[in-house]
């Protein structure tokens, strides 16, 4: 719902506050409501309000509380916090507004850095404790709220994105090899802590951590998932009448934990049409919104999936929006969706909901969207080939997703950027963790806890709140994702994969649309390059700053430019779009920000 940005010193001076507001000025967009900014000896905050929860003054920040001497900037929602705040008015606890902000205060102060176990919600918040002079930061289970932070000996600074940071100056902008390993294997997913610059550094999702001004950290990890089966077998109608339980409280939470009007992001598929569905009985007059995109022609996939959404418009007879945007303004956009992006994000939908959320933003503040269904629920086609693959449990996931393997990562970048393969060790780490029973266990929760982190959730809030419009994702609410990681993978993989989901929506949502064939949210122009697509790529590959960089192989770029259609990542994105991004990222953002 904001973008938060601060610095706390431990030289023993005081933040310039013209770096702060240069940081809050790269956040605007995602608050345009309220902006502010406080400072306290060796700590500064800047807020932007995206206003949804207490749209009066009294909800502004940075929030302080004098009684307590804490303050407070906070980007998210805190979906239970009227509960919170009633258990917190019973320890004696008095209020001076109506929002989640202030329950976060005094959650602190009752439970100290243990709040978080309470919350549930999104949120990225830092809270300036000046009984103790330390500085608490925290973010949500999922990551679905972003904290960058970078580290001199001076200070530390932290933002909403990493064009805060690099706003505020002295950020070490040089490429971290390994992040950029997992970039170019992970399609385009850098794990927590790394990002693609050596000096930006992002809290990791589940994570808090407590800062003092003198410099000195504490990293505690709040939150696992675990993987396991219950201890008393369960049929397969007991899972069912859990998930549609679970399933609806968390629906229900999002839609009441606002002060404006809730709409859906409708893509046509099953998970944002079963939200539509969920919502309908409770919801006057709800907004739907479709985008669509203009087909590229042979060879290539339908650029719009509205046969369907369509179908559930009809059916619960929503307010609806429909979008159908030309490759022309595609095109025209690229540039400016790819310079709001706070970390290169190589998925198609990227720039779709870019473009959408620009619309969408005219019409509501807040959305839910289905994102984070599939990698819970077994979803996506290489789940079943990975679980009917032999051999180690790297080797069934690396040949079912990497983008590329080692050898071929070598051949992409210049030696300067070499390095072993830590993609394999980093996932080779994160499946052999505790607490799977199975395989395909180990496989989803990496996706749920770390892969969905930095590529759809990551997409989908930076793309909509570069709009003031606040995306929220009901199937990551995390007592749905705990209950999905302890069913058994056979479950959910059943009928084609999300069985739980699409058993659910029967005699809610119409048939057509549970069992239509998985769609993508297709940007075709940005998977099957040609044309002028294929030309504003070569320009930016063939730019003097492409080649002054020097970041990849002469050779491995033209190949790519004699065929792109030759060169899909074994997940069917495009091998160029992803050079071409990187690039253009760097010049936008680092070169020219």
């Amino acid at each position: 719902m904001c973008g938060i940005c601060g610095e706390l010193r431990f030289d023993q001076s005081s933040p310039d506050t013209a770096v702060i507001r240069r940081m809050s000025e790269k956040l605007a967009r995602r608050g345009p409501d309220h902006e502010g900014l406080i400072s306290d000896g060796p700590l500064a905050f800047g807020h932007r309000r995206l206003a949804i929860i207490d749209l009066s003054p009294s909800g502004d920040q940075p929030m302080v509380d004098k009684e307590l001497r804490l303050s407070l900037v906070f980007n998210g929602t805190i979906y239970n916090y009227k509960e919170l705040r009633q258990e917190l008015s019973e320890m004696g606890y008095t209020f001076f507004s109506e929002g989640d902000s202030e329950v976060i205060l005094k959650g602190y102060h009752a439970w100290g850095e243990k709040c978080v176990e309470r919350f549930y919600g999104m949120f990225a918040f830092a809270v300036w404790d000046m009984r103790h002079t330390n500085l608490f930061l925290a973010r949500d289970r999922f990551g679905i709220k972003p904290l960058y932070y970078s580290l001199d000996g001076a200070s530390l600074r932290f933002a909403s994105s990493v064009q805060a940071l690099l706003a505020a100056g002295g950020v070490d902008t040089s490429i971290d090899p390994i992040a950029l390993h997992h970039y170019f294997t992970l399609h385009a997913v850098v794990p927590a802590p790394r990002t693609i610059l050596n000096g930006v550094k992002k809290l990791p999702p589940a994570t808090t951590m407590t800062v003092s001004t003198e410099g000195q950290f504490t990293q505690r990890t709040y939150w696992s998932l675990d993987a396991t089966r219950p201890a008393h077998n369960l049929s397969e109608q007991d899972w069912l009448n859990a998930t549609r339980a679970v399933l609806n409280r968390a629906v229900e939470r999002h839609r009441l934990a606002s002060d404006v009007p809730v709409g859906v992001l409708l893509s046509g598929g099953l998970d944002s049409s079963l939200l539509v569905g969920l919502l309908a009985d409770h919801v006057d007059d709800l907004l739907t919104f479709s985008v669509g995109f203009e087909d590229v022609g042979e060879g290539a996939e339908k650029a719009d999936e509205f046969e369907y959404s369509d179908q559930v418009v009809e059916r619960f007879k929503t307010r609806h929006h429909k979008y159908l945007i030309p490759n022309a303004e595609v095109l025209k956009r690229l540039p400016e969706a790819v310079s709001n992006m706070a970390e290169p994000m190589v998925g198609q939908d990227a720039v779709a909901f870019y473009l959408l959320g620009e619309r969408v933003a005219d019409e509501v503040k807040v959305v839910l969207s289905g994102q984070g269904a599939d990698e819970v629920f077994g979803g996506y086609f290489w789940y079943p080939r990975m679980d009917e693959a032999t051999g180690s449990a790297l080797d069934r996931f690396r040949l079912n997703y990497f983008d590329r393997d080692h050898a071929e990562y070598l051949e992409t970048v210049a030696p300067a950027w070499h390095v072993p393969d830590v993609t394999a060790e980093l996932v080779e780490r994160e499946l052999t963790k505790p607490k799977a029973d199975c395989f395909l266990d180990q496989v989803l929760r990496f996706d749920a806890t770390t892969l969905v982190v930095d590529d759809p959730v990551k997409r989908v809030d930076n793309m909509t709140m570069a709009w003031g419009l606040e995306a929220r994702v009901p199937f990551l609410d995390h007592e749905l994702v705990e209950l999905a990681a302890r069913m058994p993978p056979s479950l959910k993989l059943k009928e084609g994969g999300k069985f739980p989901l699409k058993a659910i929506a029967r005699g809610v949502i119409p048939d057509a649309v549970i069992d239509r064939p998985k769609g993508y949210f297709p940007v075709p122009a940005l998977k099957y390059v040609r044309g002028e697509f294929l030309e504003f790529m070569r320009k930016i590959l063939m730019s003097d700053a492409c080649i002054k960089r020097g970041l990849y192989q002469r050779t491995y770029v033209e190949k790519l430019l004699a065929e792109p259609e030759a060169h899909f990542t074994r997940i069917q994105g495009s091998k160029l779009w992803q050079l071409a991004l990187l690039e253009l990222w760097l010049q936008l953002n680092v070169d020219n920000g």
